[in-house]
């Protein structure tokens, strides 16, 4: 087989890790150049360096062939789909060969799981080491790490990589068992909190070695099994919380061909996905807990019309009006419409003088979304009837435009 098929074959079947998340920086391929590894720009993704600059990373997989049979994965032992492998020395000629033509600025490297987790994370570190060493390789490196391979690969891993990951998979080890039979959830936590303690342990030591600087990462499928919400967000604290991950990623659960029984027919909805990601980010910046994000009481689902803090404030009216000029940091934080650096721009000039209505639309704030829940010394909402609805009391010519009034 041809290296441009194998890509072909191994950057499809890596695009299921969303590991290594999309952002909007400028695509960059080898569509136009015809350079090696040149197939349609095929296996050239986008994603956060450490420092949060977005770079462009070749994201493959060292194989497609494993022996785990996890009913959700396009390729499992089962599957019917065309198999491919590239060798250590293989993905090292692409990644510098990208590298060299200025089309990617680092290498995410997977696999399937071949002869053993050893033989497989051991084909792993040596790509990455032969990219540091060979190649004096000073990109960006994304290892996908393999939970049952032994200790001493995964510190090998840790020393030629930026990043390590290993998936959890599924939200509950419940959900594990059914779908993915062979993996064990206890042996996912034992390998992340190994990775946790070198990782610390390194920025304790001025001097220790290089260990995986900029940390791990997860991913949850969402949607192959019956965990709602409110079960996903509560294994991403305790992921959080335990292993200081970096972030945890979200999948929405995707049809594959020849399915097993337990999988459902239709997936879920995509703005699922999309509402777990802001409730995380609410979680991990904004100061908000699983129950307040996803009652107990309620189905443990997130609004899928409305985004997660919008249905926090309306089910919680009783808290607003927030005063822009009195409000504390927190409470500033839970107002629709105000992020984190709008917040502490507020709270920078409200130290000099009190802030007004204008204050808002300078700062180019979604002022549609954010008048009804603040109050300034120029604007105050007032509750419409017996509905609770919050209505602008002021109605400047500007503020009855903005608002429909």
């Amino acid at each position: 087989m041809k290296l441009s098929e194998k890509l072909a074959i191994l950057a499809d079947a890596a695009k299921y890790d969303a590991s290594c998340s999309s952002s909007g920086g400028q695509k960059r391929d080898s569509l136009k150049t015809g350079g090696i590894g040149s197939n349609e720009g095929m296996g050239i993704c986008h994603a956060y360096a450490p420092d949060g600059r977005c770079i462009s990373l070749l994201k493959i997989l060292l194989t497609n062939f494993c022996v785990y049979d996890c009913a959700y994965c396009i390729n499992r032992r089962t599957s019917n789909v065309q198999r491919a492998r590239f060798t250590v020395a293989e993905v090292v000629q692409l990644t510098m060969d990208f590298y060299r033509r200025n089309y990617i600025e680092g290498l995410f490297l997977s696999s399937g799981i071949i002869q053993s987790p050893d033989y497989t994370m051991e084909m792993l570190v040596q790509v990455a080491r032969s990219l540091r060493v060979d190649h004096r390789f000073g990109g960006y490196i994304h290892l996908k790490t393999i939970p049952d391979a032994s200790p001493e690969l995964l510190s090998d891993a840790a020393r030629w990589a930026d990043r390590l990951s290993i998936n959890v998979e599924m939200p509950t080890e419940g959900g594990l068992k059914a779908l993915a039979p062979e993996k064990d959830l206890r042996d996912i936590r034992r390998a992340m909190g190994r990775l946790r303690m070198g990782i610390d342990e390194a920025k304790a030591e001025k001097k220790a070695p290089r260990f995986a600087p900029a940390g791990q990462s997860t991913q949850m499928i969402v949607g192959a099994d019956a965990s709602s919400d409110r079960d996903v967000l509560t294994s991403s604290t305790n992921l959080y919380a335990n292993y200081k991950l970096k972030r945890v990623y979200y999948s929405a659960f995707s049809p594959i061909p020849d399915a097993s029984k337990a999988l459902p027919l239709r997936p879920p909805p995509l703005v699922r996905e999309h509402r777990l990601y802001q409730a995380d980010w609410l979680m991990r910046f904004y100061g908000f807990q699983v129950d307040e994000i996803a009652p107990a009481n309620d189905s443990g689902m997130l609004d899928l019309d409305v985004d997660p803090k919008m249905a926090w404030a309306l089910r919680h009216r009783e808290q607003f009006p927030v005063d822009l000029n009195r409000a504390p940091k927190e409470m500033l934080l839970r107002v629709p419409g105000l992020g984190v650096r709008t917040v502490q721009r507020l709270l920078g000039m409200r130290v000099h003088r009190k802030l007004r209505y204008d204050d808002l639309v300078k700062l180019r704030v979604p002022v549609r979304k954010v008048a009804p829940f603040v109050a300034t010394i120029d604007h105050r909402p007032r509750v419409d009837g017996e509905s609770g609805a919050l209505r602008h009391l002021d109605t400047t010519p500007r503020q009855a435009d903005l608002f429909g009034h």
